[in-house]
């Protein structure tokens, strides 16, 4: 959720925005997706994409490590294809958030999470370094 809330939450006004920019879909200008680079982009090479709290490349670029188990949300449902998600839940399944430069801007949103184990090298995933302000 830490990552969540920095990608979207407008501390002044305690509003979540559905991108880290605002309302309008990502553009080239504000992320890395879709493929056009085929490989990653520097660090703040996109800074029309910042979140309200200053945040930079909340998606885009790889898809980040947390250390968050993967679970559902309370009250989710895995309908109609429970054999889709519910057999990653629990174990050490980790959470990925925010998208690759692989990853279709369409479906390339802050609350999207994927997964997988931390033992695999993931060619698509990252770290982001952060700390406490």
């Amino acid at each position: 959720m830490e990552c969540e809330k920095a990608a979207t939450l407008d501390q002044d006004t305690g509003a979540t925005r559905p991108y880290p920019w605002g309302a309008e879909p990502p553009t080239t200008e504000r992320a890395n997706l879709d493929q056009f680079a085929f490989g990653t982009h520097p660090a703040m090479a996109h800074p029309e994409g910042a979140s309200p709290s200053g945040c930079l490349g909340m998606l885009g670029d790889t898809w980040e490590w947390t250390s968050s188990g993967f679970e559902g949300y309370p009250g989710f449902r895995a309908h109609p294809y429970p054999e889709y998600s519910e057999v990653f839940f629990g174990g050490d399944w980790r959470v990925l958030r925010g998208g690759s430069w692989a990853t279709c801007a369409r479906v390339a949103t802050p609350t999207f999470r994927n997964w997988d184990h931390p033992q695999r090298r993931q060619i698509f995933a990252g770290i982001r370094i952060a700390s406490d302000a």
